[in-house]
């Protein structure tokens, strides 16, 4: 009898400690994934949360941290089905219903992710959170728009400074080894012009689908900006664009003709028509990636002699990061072919490579800046410099936008660029500071 006892009280005590265990490792599971949502590692989050579902479903919190890193993993239908079950058991719970609302957004259904969206706002939220909402409330919208032909567009005013308007060198005089190493004076046109501008330019684009996850895309766009000084340097611009696309599942292929042509001082400088291929896969909710390739045939109308075939190819990297931040990187290889005979120097292949970002500072204003770095190695010697050309240009950006409406925003923005050559007569440096004030209908 006391054995048996002893058995029963052991097994208790087996039990208990099984219990125990259990609860102590479903506390370091939802901590584990809270860290890793946290840390905006949505996927990982999925993957150690998604094999326990079987014996926790119905756990509130399991099933609201599961249904958080399917949706940052992409598993949207997975997401609609935790967060259901989060609201079956708390209906007034904002937070899954706002973000069951984002899954039914990312599935396609607007509606209902619209409806959800406004029940969140009636349950009484904060300002800022309202104004987000709106944003999803407008996003899907605009989805649902692409179920009809749209168009939209947009008209902006900037004035600005610029140290080097024609872009060309800061040095008053180079020597030339070609010519005996004799040092040429630059007239006033050929070396850097400051001056103060304003520009106007507008454009529009059209969407229209086709069925089957098809649309024919349309553009429209051009400019117009004038030096208070050095009116030989006002610029003239215009392009236009035709293609398609196609949406299959998490992938979007592009195809788009483009032409456009550059005025100065109301003489055409330059045109270029060309083609440009794209593919874009949002990998989840917060990582997308993409690739590129672009062919534009260059022509100067006074100079011929630099027309040329130019092709670019490239891939680029996108993450949302949850503080509402936006990182983006992309590397490419450019070359250019020119299309006369005996001028190789005036070709050139590279690489190059472009970072940057955005934040929202606060509910109104969007701050925003990249880098931007590009090596040219020329095909030739220079017959003038009697060495090949090689150069790196290096850029950066910053600024910020402030929304007063959804149509209304002005940026001001300022904009570096560095040229750096082994032949002086393209070294050059430019800083250019700018205001403008869009709207956009």
């Amino acid at each position: 009898m006391q054995l048996k006892n002893i058995k029963k009280i052991g097994a208790a005590m087996i039990a208990a400690f099984a219990l125990q265990s259990s609860m102590a490792y479903a506390d370091e599971l939802t901590d584990r994934a809270k860290a890793l949502l946290a840390a905006g590692k949505g996927t990982d989050a999925y993957q150690l949360l998604e094999p326990a579902e079987a014996t926790r479903a119905g756990d509130r919190d399991y099933d609201f941290l599961l249904g958080l890193a399917a949706l940052e993993a992409g598993q949207n239908t997975r997401a609609v089905f935790a967060l259901e079950r989060v609201l079956a058991m708390d209906p007034n719970n904002t937070r899954a219903r706002a973000e069951i609302a984002r899954a039914y957004l990312a599935l396609g259904e607007t509606q209902t992710a619209t409806q959800e969206f406004e029940t969140v706002k009636k349950q009484g939220v904060p300002a800022d959170v309202t104004m987000t909402i709106d944003r999803y409330i407008a996003a899907a919208r605009r989805i649902e728009d692409q179920n009809a032909t749209s168009i939209t567009g947009y008209i902006e005013a900037t004035i600005g400074y610029d140290t080097n308007v024609n872009v060309g060198p800061n040095k008053s005089s180079v020597a030339i080894p070609g010519f005996g190493n004799l040092p040429f004076e630059w007239g006033a046109d050929s070396r850097a012009n400051t001056d103060t501008f304003a520009s106007l330019g507008g454009g529009w684009n059209v969407r229209t689908p086709i069925g089957d996850g098809y649309s024919l895309l349309a553009g429209l766009s051009a400019s117009q900006r004038n030096n208070f000084s050095r009116q030989q340097f006002d610029m003239q611009n215009g392009d236009a664009n035709i293609g398609v696309t196609a949406t299959r599942d998490k992938d979007v292929y592009t195809l788009m003709a483009q032409s456009g042509v550059v005025s100065v001082d109301g003489i055409r400088f330059r045109n270029h028509i060309g083609l440009t291929g794209q593919w874009q896969r949002n990998l989840d909710a917060r990582n997308q990636v993409g690739a590129f390739v672009q062919y534009s045939d260059l022509h100067y109308a006074q100079e011929e002699v630099r027309d040329a075939d130019r092709w670019v190819a490239g891939a680029s990297y996108a993450h949302l990061y949850r503080e509402g931040i936006m990182a983006f990187a992309s590397a490419y290889f450019v070359q250019e072919r020119p299309q006369e005979k005996d001028v190789g120097w005036l070709g050139f292949e590279g690489l190059g490579m472009r970072i940057g970002g955005r934040i929202n500072y606060d509910t109104q204003t969007v701050l925003f800046g990249g880098a931007t770095w590009e090596y040219r190695d020329y095909n030739k010697e220079d017959p003038s410099f009697l060495s090949k050309r090689r150069d790196n240009q290096y850029g950066l950006t910053f600024g910020a936008t402030r929304y007063f409406t959804k149509e209304w925003s002005v940026t001001p923005q300022l904009s570096l660029t560095l040229n750096d050559s082994n032949v002086a007569l393209n070294e050059y440096h430019r800083e250019l500071l700018s205001v403008t004030v869009r709207r956009e209908f």
